[in-house]
């Protein structure tokens, strides 16, 4: 067993952390298209509910 220094220095990696808290674009967007057809479905059906309501 031979004790050789390391010359090979590895590239610096990210911290985990930094990683971990860094959501990245594609679930940005697919959250706001996934949270705005939500509030459009919501809204529709409330429109049903407030029409049927004022015909009954």
């Amino acid at each position: 067993m031979s004790s050789e220094p390391n010359d090979v220095t590895e590239p610096e990696r990210p911290a985990r952390r930094d990683i971990e808290d860094k959501l990245p674009r594609g679930i940005w967007v697919r959250l706001l298209v996934y949270v705005f057809a939500g509030h459009l479905v919501a809204g529709f059906i409330y429109l049903l509910f407030a029409l049927g309501a004022s015909r009954g």
